[in-house]
């Protein structure tokens, strides 16, 4: 849902009802979108952990790459 400024002033609770729904509120001053409300991600906490032992970093990790490499970037 677009609305501009004025209007999201004025009916700010009815559009965070709106949000709270799982809609998203984009707002826009003189046609151009400057903010936008999004329902807040409720997944749960992260457990910290849980994934050990699943993935190892390689000791190299933090070596520079190769010359080829970081050229393939600039290209």
């Amino acid at each position: 849902m677009d609305v501009n400024i004025h209007e999201a002033k004025t009916h700010f609770s009815k559009l965070l009802r709106r949000v709270a729904a799982g809609e998203e509120v984009v707002i826009s001053r003189a046609g151009k979108p400057i903010a936008r409300i999004v329902p807040i991600d409720e997944r749960g906490k992260r457990t910290f952990g849980l994934d050990r032992g699943r993935f190892t970093v390689p000791d190299d990790f933090d070596t520079p790459l190769q010359d080829e490499v970081l050229e393939s970037f600039e290209s």
